[in-house]
This record gives structure tokens, C-alpha cells and sequence, in this order.
């Protein structure tokens, strides 16, 4: 684009913004824009400026050479949205290059119509999804009867493993969530993340059943034993630095 053709850009966006148009303005939008001719996609660039309003109600629309520039890009792009090469026999590397340029500059520009059809994926599914669709007892083109057993199949399918895979039988923390302490305050309701989950949690992760009365009662004397005997120790001055002891996170 010359200063007689920014002129003329100039002139059409006066019409949408009232501009004063100058030599001084055609000579310095003709540096900025001096490999984007002067043709009808450079028009409609302005005007696709103006069609989008403002961030700002109170705000006045002002075109900028990086517009143009940015919004006529975007206007021959769309226009090679459905554009798939048509390559010939045996062409070699620079012909399939210039061929390339020839059709993509011909389509962008507005020459030759863009494609309309989007062009059709072709094929069946890959070797790999047959092979886990039938080990799971399913076959391509089978009908579902019940959809809810296939997504209560891929939920046990995705389900992470260990023993934050399952809701806490013992405080009920969701799938993914840690256990918590037992209480709470204004930070944390529902109690402070424990650094390991609860032993009931480990049990069902592992497939284990819930303790027996019995067995939780012997768990819990074994905590209390160990605990008096830690404290005995810190008393006889074995432990000089005494930590305490949260009988919850050792439970």
C-alpha cells in the first residue's frame, strides 16, 4: 500500500469515524501497511472494526493500521476453513508448493469460492478400542440397553486407586478428598486434613471388612498402652523433647 492508496483507506474510514485524513497520516499508515494492498478484504476489515462495539459504551471507536492488518488476516483465514489441497501425480516438492500458495492465495483472496462441505472422517475405530470394548463384552455397532451400566462400568474404570478412591466409612470424606480431624472452626467446618487416611478407609481400600467390637475395643486399649507408656518414658526423662501424641492420627 502506497500514500495515495492509505489515502484512500483513510477516506473510508473517515466515513465511520469522522477523521480528518492528512498527507502526514496516508504516508505513515502506508509504512505500517505496506505489504497489505489496497483491495476489498482491506475494506472490509474497517468495516468489521466498526460493526463490533466498544468495551466502553462511552468509549469512541478509533481504526489503527494494526487493525486493518489483524482483521483482513481473519477474513481470508475463514475463508480456507474447509480448504483441503489438491495435489496431482508425481509433483515434485516445488511444484507441490507452488501449487499450494496458488490454491490458498486463489481461495483466501476471494477469486476462487471457498469450500462449503467440511470434509468427512473416514474409517472405522482403531484396533485398540475394539480390543477394550471386547474385553469388556462389547462389540462395534452394538446397542446399549441400559445406559447406566456402561457408565457405572467406565466410572469403576476410572475410580483412582488406594484408599482415597472410596468414601471414609469412618468421617465420610468424598472420593478424592482427604480425611479430616475430628471438629472444626470458622477456616475449616468440616475439620483439618489428616496426613493419612483412617484405618477403617485402608481397611476398605484394601477389601477388608470393618473391625468387630472386640477388635476396635483391643485397638483402642493398644492405643492408650502406648500412649502411657510414651508419657512413663518422658517422666523417667528417657524422651528429653516430648511430642505429643494425637491418638486420632494413630488410630
Amino acid at each position: 500500500m502506497n500514500p495515495r492508496e492509505a489515502a484512500h483507506l483513510l477516506g473510508h474510514c473517515a466515513a465511520f469515524d469522522n477523521r480528518k485524513p492528512s498527507q502526514a497520516a496516508a504516508i505513515a499508515w502506508a509504512a505500517a501497511l505496506h505489504d497489505v494492498p489496497l483491495d476489498d478484504d482491506a475494506k472490509a476489515a474497517v468495516a468489521s472494526y466498526y460493526t463490533t462495539p466498544p468495551k466502553d459504551p462511552e468509549a469512541k471507536l478509533w481504526i489503527l493500521p494494526h487493525h486493518v492488518r489483524t482483521l483482513r488476516s481473519k477474513i481470508r483465514s475463514a475463508r480456507l476453513e474447509n480448504f483441503q489441497y489438491e495435489p496431482i501425480a508425481d509433483e515434485t516438492v516445488p511444484e507441490y508448493l507452488a501449487r499450494l500458495r496458488g490454491q490458498t492465495q486463489a481461495i483466501a483472496s476471494g477469486r476462487v469460492p471457498a469450500p462449503t462441505g467440511r470434509l468427512a472422517l473416514e474409517g472405522g475405530p482403531s484396533k485398540q478400542f475394539v480390543a477394550e470394548l471386547e474385553a469388556r463384552g462389547w462389540s462395534v455397532g452394538q446397542d446399549v440397553p441400559d445406559e447406566n451400566t456402561v457408565e457405572a462400568e467406565l466410572i469403576d474404570t476410572v475410580r483412582r486407586s488406594g484408599p482415597l478412591g472410596i468414601e471414609c466409612p469412618s468421617c465420610h470424606a468424598a472420593i478424592g478428598k482427604p480425611c479430616k480431624t475430628p471438629g472444626g472452626g470458622d477456616k475449616q467446618p468440616l475439620g483439618k486434613p489428616r496426613a493419612n487416611p483412617h484405618s477403617a478407609r485402608l481397611r476398605a481400600a484394601n477389601g477388608e471388612g470393618e473391625l468387630t467390637a472386640e477388635q476396635r475395643a483391643a485397638e483402642e486399649q493398644r492405643v492408650r498402652a502406648r500412649t502411657e507408656q510414651y508419657f512413663a518414658r518422658i517422666e523417667a526423662g528417657e524422651i528429653p523433647d516430648a511430642v505429643i501424641v494425637d491418638e486420632e492420627a494413630a488410630s
